[in-house]
């Protein structure tokens, strides 16, 4: 075998193993030939092509999780702090993301930032603090709207970390603070209230029912009464006194007739 065609034979495998490309799972292959773009995309397993007509470009079908860096963000009530974010995105058409974009993964990061911090400014501090996924929620509509052209699919957009100002987190602190004292002033009235309206309908159980009234004075001089080593003085009501007072005043007036009548059968017998 003549040394010529060992090189052509060595020139033929170099070339076939320059054609035959092997593409993951998660790859798709875009191919120009001649500058112009063949249709459809390839992949994933084996694939072959026309070296150096063709030229292959690897695009990933996987889901990127990219931090965008914190933005200096001024909300509508104006307030400065940073905020950054973490965005989920994937290449749904490779086509799209080869031909519309010179870096997709580029133009997506500083269209993130850029709308992060056009979307924080026009909502208030509260409303970014209490309202994350409403939010979250706005930003992953907004950038897939205007990457939906590129094919491109952002699935997820989520607040990580909103940094205040010192000043700011005293204010808030001390704003909690009063709403807290607020709302146990509010429990403590309304006990006031309930405790007075029970006390108003036990009064006017009691003065429909005089003899409860006795009752509680005789139950409350049960209760002190555990206690030995202390002096009360206890007022008893007049009501309590009243029927005594009525049977000592009839039997004072039986014993003054009964003397009465003696000493006038005294003087009939003289």
């Amino acid at each position: 075998m003549s040394s010529a065609l060992i090189v052509i034979i060595i020139i033929i495998i170099l070339w076939i193993a320059a054609c035959l490309n092997v593409l993951r799972e998660y790859e798709r292959a875009v191919i120009f030939r001649l500058g112009r773009i063949q249709t459809p995309d390839k992949g994933p397993g084996l694939i072959f092509i026309l070296w150096p007509i063709d030229k292959i470009v690897r695009v990933s079908l996987r889901v990127v999780a990219w931090d965008v860096p914190p933005q200096d963000v001024i909300t509508r009530d104006n307030i400065s702090l940073k905020v950054n974010a973490v965005v989920y995105f994937r290449v749904i058409s490779a086509q799209k993301a080869v031909l519309e974009l010179e870096n997709y993964r580029y133009a997506i990061e500083q269209l993130a930032q850029t709308t992060l911090r056009s979307a924080l400014g026009e909502v208030e501090l509260d409303d970014l603090l209490s309202q994350r996924e409403k939010l979250n929620l706005r930003l992953q509509t907004i950038l897939d709207e205007h990457t939906e052209p590129w094919g491109v699919k952002v699935a997820k957009v989520e607040v990580k970390q909103v940094d205040l100002p010192q000043e700011m987190q005293r204010a808030i602190a001390r704003q909690a603070e009063a709403e807290r004292e607020r709302r146990a002033k509010i429990i403590n009235a309304d006990g006031e209230y309930q405790a007075a309206e029970k006390l108003k309908q036990a009064a006017t159980m009691m003065q429909e029912e005089p003899v409860s009234i006795t009752l509680r004075y005789l139950q409350t001089l049960t209760e002190i009464g555990v206690e030995k080593n202390t002096t009360i003085i206890f007022p008893l009501p007049l009501d309590l006194l009243s029927g005594l007072s009525d049977k000592f005043n009839l039997s004072m007036g039986k014993d003054g007739a009964g003397k009465a009548a003696a000493k006038e059968d005294a003087t009939e017998k003289k």
